[in-house]
């Protein structure tokens, strides 16, 4: 770190500025490596260093304002970093008539926190409202998650906001599709700025330029994007080059995308890449050998990349390599060109190849015929691929923006550890792409420091390991702790207790050789089979977690799980992390026994094998690491104060999940109870094997609140209920007497809900005798829907809405001050699903987006179970056991919310 003493003047353009006058951000530091630029002149001479340090204001050319305070003078309340013998440094940004930077985001650069910048064009001229607001928001949380600030730039009301709040990006993406809604490109920002101060504002999405431009004068350094711009087909003719291009070639911004738009001319942009003296490396994403440049859509183009990178921490030596080349003495940087980081489409959603080119090469013809030239050129095609595509194009855009998104946070979050280890090289992060050791996973590293009060704190997770001096090759210990550790995670508003496993999936393949006939479509046994294995990250309590997760939209969700410190539990860990989802509230057990610990534990697996059909033959499972382990160390973990509702999965003991349940209910969380399968539904009711008086209560002292089994579950919870005599208590027989259901039963009224089929097979009079412990069940039915029996508290509006009258089972007849009466619905399945995929993970997609829905506070209405059964249908049609799409549903869930 250096102090900077100047010698004194005017400072230039500002003359009229009284000393001091300047808004100061209350907080001194010292000048990292990248603030080290050229500064403006006093008076037309370059400033020079001095030893005496004076009062003035010198404004850093692009960037922030900084200011030299004397010894003696008035002192605010700092934090200081630096406090050299005559004087200390402070930031000010440049705020003015054209420019706004948000103070999180001022605060994040002053104290070298990463930062992430995203643009706006996608939201004004590329998703439509309000899949666009979702987008946005989804992509800060992504940062967010990942353990830094997002800067999202845009052009509001004639004003370029670097860092816009949540309210401001909705203001801004609701102006999509509006004629004066301007696409801002580096031209474009002297026009829209200055019409903004005449009077005339209007709002606007930066394009790649336009963000890397006003990223740069911020002082930010890496941008996440989805494509960028490049040389169009015939732009040899045309001289239809993007300004993407030469922005790349003037600006000292790392941009990450997923290449360059596919449409384009990729040949030519990389040339004229390279002659703009723009570095340009492509993430191998697990790859060996030559790797192509990835084509926005497809991950392969054809075209081999100049440089090759394996993850964010050597994106982020790049960046910190060419800080290091500026010469601040000098006044200007060595470097002035920018870093392009390609980041190849996720695989499962890459379309191949030979179908994308047929869809570009029409989309580019017609434009070419049509007469779609320059800033209309793009948006143009991208809408005719979408169509030719039949709409595969725009799941496949937004999971590219979202992998981007991500990796652009891993970089920054590498590159602020780089400026903050004080010279030294930082140890390898935890990140799961810089592929650390195991012990050291869940570790978080960076130079985080003192949030504005108005931000939450991220919560460190306890002291980093210090690695001897024997491992680094240096003075480890002074630089672990120059590294502070955080758990990105935020408050939760949802926390899932459940199994996370490893699923292996085993479809039998036959050989198929020349005039051989396949004996056989299942497996031989005692035998060695070919087949496809394909692994995934699964188990109930994950993929409930991961569908409310996705479909929220935010970080609000939390897994707690156990997993072991085994190659599972390190996949298993990576995975999540790939996900978005929080890995604070997974505890790694020791896999070994010790001297100090005499159980060894094993991270939960499953397989299954299927026949040539994907029909399932046979499955093993192994999850003793939740019917062995006691909960008590997830549930003593800190808890949320935004805490709303509590998931907890049958894979744990009998014992353990009542344990939970009651847990949970007294913190006055809402409780959920995912069944998992027949044979663990029924451990609900089973008594323990100690001779605890521990047993489920009926309402109002019920500890749960909601069940979502199927109809087998149902059956086999009812019949272990009454097995165990819970239908004998006087308990239950008071509260079951408060329903007003006539002695004579209530068939009539359950055919007229529901249907013949259903009341013959005793569903509706099961769910009934249930309903005083659970007050809520949602049976699911497959294709007949979803069966919602609840059970009414007297002041429930639906007893007395000519609406709600059809499904009002009962009314209490008895004067019960406490039970209302019984609602029950039957919801249609919202469609008839052909294309079914794989049925892995559907229940449990439904209980996530409905818990998701829950926790906004929307009602258990028809509105919200649809949508939940909607996220079931992606899922069938999905290869994974949650479907990635969930996403589309959080627009919807958050207009309910607001209604």
């Amino acid at each position: 770190m250096r102090s900077v003493p100047m010698s004194c003047g005017v400072l230039a353009g500002v003359e009229g500025v009284r000393p001091g006058s300047l808004t100061r951000y209350s907080t001194s530091y010292t000048l990292f490596p990248h603030h080290q630029r050229k500064l403006h002149t006093t008076r037309g001479r370059p400033t020079r260093a001095t030893s005496q340090t004076t009062g003035c204001v010198i404004s850093r050319r692009f960037e922030s304002t900084v200011r030299f305070v004397p010894d003696g003078g008035p002192s605010p309340r700092t934090t200081e970093w630096n406090n050299p013998s005559n004087g200390r440094v402070e930031f000010e940004f440049p705020d003015n008539l054209c420019a706004k930077v948000s103070n999180e985001v001022k605060h994040a650069l002053a104290t070298n926190s990463p930062v992430v910048a995203l643009e706006s064009t996608i939201y004004t001229h590329g998703f439509p409202y309000p899949q666009n607001v979702a987008l946005a928001l989804g992509l800060e949380e992504i940062v967010r998650s990942h353990g830094a600030v997002p800067a999202t730039i845009g052009i509001l009301k004639g004003v370029a906001r670097i860092g816009l709040s949540g309210e401001e990006i909705t203001t801004l993406a609701s102006a999509a599709g509006k004629p004066d809604t301007m696409k801002v490109s580096r031209r474009d920002l002297p026009y829209i700025l200055g019409m903004g101060l005449s009077g005339r504002r209007f709002d606007g999405g930066t394009t790649v330029s336009g963000t890397m431009m006003l990223a740069h004068r911020a002082g930010i350094k890496v941008f996440g994007t989805g494509g960028l711009g490049g040389v169009h087909r015939g732009g040899e003719n045309s001289m239809d080059v993007s300004a993407d291009l030469t922005e790349l070639g003037r600006t000292p911004i790392a941009v990450v995308s997923s290449g360059c738009k596919s449409f384009l001319d990729i040949p030519r942009t990389l040339e004229f890449l390279e002659t703009q003296g723009a570095t340009v490396c492509t993430f191998a994403d697990g790859r060996k050998g030559d790797i192509d440049f990835p084509a926005f859509y497809t991950r392969d183009s054809g075209i081999k990349s100049h440089g090759v990178v394996h993850n964010p921490r050597e994106a982020a030596s790049m960046i910190y390599a060419q800080e290091l080349l500026g010469n601040w003495r000098s006044g200007h940087s060595a470097m002035h060109s920018g870093l392009l980081f390609a980041n190849p489409i996720p695989v499962e959603f890459s379309i191949p190849k030979a179908e994308i080119d047929i869809a570009i090469n029409q989309a580019v013809k017609e434009a070419a015929e049509q007469g779609f030239h320059g800033h209309a050129n793009t948006p143009f095609i991208l809408a005719r691929i979408k169509d030719l595509t039949k709409g595969n194009s725009l799941p496949a855009n937004k999971a590219l923006i979202e992998s981007n998104v991500a990796m652009a946070a891993r970089i920054a979050v590498e590159l602020s550890a780089f400026r903050g280890a004080k010279g030294k090289l930082p140890r390898m992060r935890s990140d799961p792409q810089n592929r650390v050791k195991a012990s050291e996973n869940k570790q978080y590293y960076g130079g985080f420091a003192n949030p504005p009060p108005d931000q939450k704190q991220i919560k460190p997770l306890g002291d980093p390991p210090i690695q001897s001096s024997s491992d680094t090759g240096g003075d480890s210990q002074a630089e672990a702790a120059s590294l502070q550790q955080v758990d990105p995670a935020t408050d939760h508003s949802i926390y899932v207790l459940g199994s996370v496993a490893v699923d292996l999936s085993c479809d039998y393949t036959p050989l198929k050789e020349a005039g051989a006939k396949t004996t056989s479509g299942s497996p031989q046994l005692h035998t060695s089979n070919i087949a496809t294995i394909v692994p995934s990250i699964g188990g109930v309590g994950h993929n409930v977690a991961l569908a409310a997760h996705l479909a929220s939209g935010d970080a609000s969700v939390q897994l707690r799980s156990f997993v072991a410190d085994d190659l599972a539990g390190t996949t298993i860990i990576s995975a999540l992390e790939n996900e978005g989802l929080a890995t604070s509230g997974i505890e790694t057990l020791p896999s070994k026994s010790s001297d100090t610990q005499a159980t060894s534990h094993r991270t939960a697996q499953y397989v299954a094998v299927n026949d040539i059909k994907k029909d399932l033959v046979l499955a093993m499972a192994d999850m003793s690491i939740f019917s062995n382990v006691s909960p008590n160390s997830l549930m003593k973990m800190s808890s949320s104060p935004d805490l709303k509702w509590a998931v907890v999965d049958a894979n744990w003991n009998k014992t353990n999940i009542r344990a939970l349940l009651t847990y949970y209910h007294s913190m006055n969380a809402k409780v959920a109870f995912e069944p998992v399968s027949v044979a663990k539904s029924a451990g609900i009711f089973e008594p323990d094997d100690a001779e605890t008086n521990n047993g489920l209560k009926p309402f109002p002292e019920n500890v749960l609140d909601l069940a979502t089994p199927n109809q087998h579950e149902l059956a086999a919870m009812h019949a272990s209920a009454k097995k165990h005599e819970y239908f004998e208590s006087e308990a239950w027989w008071k509260a079951i007497d408060a329903l007003g259901i006539p002695s004579s039963g209530a068939r009539d009224r359950f055919v007229s809900i529901t249907n013949h089929k259903l009341t013959d097979e005793g569903i509706p009079i099961q769910a009934i005798q249930l309903l005083p412990f659970i007050p809520t069940i949602l049976t699911k039915l497959g294709a007949e829907g979803v069966l919602m029996t609840e059970l009414l508290k007297p002041n429930d509006p639906r007893l007395t809405d000519s609406k709600s009258a059809p499904y009002i089972l009962s009314r209490c007849a008895n004067g019960s001050t406490e039970i209302g009466g019984v609602y029950m619905r039957l919801f249609p399945a919202i469609e008839t699903v052909e294309d079914v995929v794989s049925v892995n993970g559907v229940g449990d997609t439904f209980l996530g987006v409905l818990v998701a829905g829950l926790a906004k506070d929307i009602k258990l209405n028809e509105t919200l179970v649809n949508i939940a059964q909607k996220g079931a249908v992606m899922t069938l049609r999905s290869k994974e056991s949650v479907s990635p799409h969930l996403g589309e549903l959080q627009a919807e869930l958050d207009l309910l919310a607001q209604s």
